[in-house]
């Protein structure tokens, strides 16, 4: 069984576009469950979430959830093998060709976790996105190469034993949670490039902040990780 699992904050309107072509027969067909980490959304996310084949794990009442800490939650209550963390604004290019890939992962002994190619989909699509994406995808494969383990956050494949051996995603970081695991994670196994399984993310952080700004934050957070142990942000600005 595959597992997958969206964290989600008030994604209503973005939720059903991302789950609109996973249909049941493809989800039978690879024996994927749906779950939806929801942080205490006010827009009717959970119900929706729930309308569209979803298992919905809500925070509790009161306590501030971080993607991280939804994160877990999630993959808590999974069944799966293999863990696929997805956020609600993005999907893939084909969800077959994602969901054989983590089957494929699953073969694979020396793999823990896989990290797959990005792009912001054609009919959003700008020169500037084509430059930056690439050059997100040729540092995730050049990393990965040379076993310093590194995958985006908007779409991480796992293996569940490995996930939890590693600790999960650390719930004390605001930001680079994705980028603190996949370094956890290379200690255990390697970390696959999957080159030709493509994600389709939403453009609208860039757009609103720059790839400048963002580029910015993606550094500095890393290398705060790196040397001080901790995130250089306080909070990850949402955007909506």
């Amino acid at each position: 069984m595959i597992s997958l699992i969206i964290p989600t904050l008030n994604e209503a309107q973005l939720l059903p576009q991302t789950l609109k072509l996973l249909d049941k027969a493809t989800r039978q067909k690879f024996a994927v469950e749906l779950i939806v980490s929801d942080g205490g959304s006010k827009d009717g996310t959970p119900a929706l979430a729930r309308k569209l084949g979803a298992k919905v794990i809500s925070s509790k009442k009161g306590v501030k959830q971080n993607i991280a800490v939804g994160r877990n939650a999630g993959a808590a209550v999974a069944r799966g093998r293999v863990l696929i963390f997805l956020d609600a604004d993005t999907k893939p290019r084909s969800w077959p060709e994602l969901f054989s890939a983590a089957q494929q992962l699953l073969l694979d002994k020396k793999a823990v976790a896989a990290a797959p190619r990005f792009a912001i989909a054609p009919a959003e699509r700008k020169i500037a996105d084509i430059f930056w994406l690439n050059f997100y995808n040729l540092i995730i494969f050049i990393q990965n190469y040379l076993g310093l383990g590194y995958g985006r956050g908007n779409c991480q494949i796992i293996k569940t034993e490995s996930f939890w051996q590693a600790g999960g995603y650390n719930p004390d970081l605001p930001a680079a949670e994705d980028f603190d695991l996949y370094k956890r994670l290379r200690k255990l196994g390697r970390i696959k490039n999957l080159w030709g399984v493509l994600v389709y993310e939403s453009p609208r952080r860039y757009r609103r902040y720059g790839y400048l700004k963002v580029n910015k934050l993606y550094l500095f957070n890393a290398l705060s990780l790196i040397w001080r142990g901790k995130a250089w942000s306080k909070r990850w600005p949402r955007v909506k």
